[in-house]
């Protein structure tokens, strides 16, 4: 599996994560991100280590410390809320709103019958996200998400309950028909560091979004 490099410097990669890629290796075993990490060494003696998480499904910006000085500053970062993140994705409807700002507190919860999920919960934890209309084709919509906070499930959430229309293929907070994955694509990161030039990274639309008659530009 080759994984495109959006962004590289002495301290920082951000990969173009493919859709199905876990970061962590399953449970029931087979291939995640670290079979791929010596490879993206690069001339470096380490390798690289994500700052962050995507779930499996998701493609897109994933960003890299190649040292461990790097990761701590990056993930301090992430904790302060000093990065920008747009991701787009593909809802299996059409919201009445054209935009809108969804603030849903999150909790997890977990059962023998469902396993763990995310929900909306009085005392979770704070969670924001802005989005707006893109595209329409077919009874579907492509959306621009901006995340605040970081929370697990977050964007997943809040399409199926801030915005009233789960994401097409999500198995979990909506069904799995009408596309093979949870549409979910992480589209650019910015991260700001002080006295060195932003690390910025952007990665087009994937061709099964291009495929559901949706396109950059």
């Amino acid at each position: 599996m080759n994984i495109p490099i959006l962004y590289e410097d002495g301290e920082a990669l951000v990969i173009d994560k493919p859709a199905g890629l876990p970061i962590d290796r399953p449970r029931k075993g087979g291939e995640c991100l670290e079979d791929h990490l010596d490879s993206l060494k690069l001339g470096f003696q380490r390798a690289p280590t994500p700052v962050h998480r995507l779930d499996t499904d998701t493609s897109g910006c994933l960003l890299l410390a190649r040292n461990p000085k790097a990761h701590k500053r990056f993930a301090a970062a992430f904790e302060a809320q000093a990065v920008t993140k747009v991701y787009h994705g593909v809802l299996a409807g059409v919201p009445q709103d054209r935009e809108g700002r969804i603030e849903l507190a999150l909790a997890k919860i977990s059962s023998a019958e469902k396993g763990w999920r995310m929900i909306p919960a009085r005392k979770g934890k704070p969670s924001l996200t802005e989005w707006r209309v893109v595209a329409e084709h077919e009874g579907r919509t492509l959306v621009e998400f901006r995340p605040a906070t970081g929370r697990t499930h977050q964007i997943r959430v809040h399409a199926a309950s801030g915005i009233g229309i789960a994401l097409l293929g999500d198995p979990v907070y909506g069904s799995r028909s009408g596309a093979a994955r949870t549409m979910l694509h992480a589209s650019a990161i910015t991260v700001a560091r002080e006295g060195k030039p932003d690390i910025a990274a952007t990665s087009p639309l994937p061709a099964d979004f291009v495929a559901l008659g949706f396109a950059d530009g």
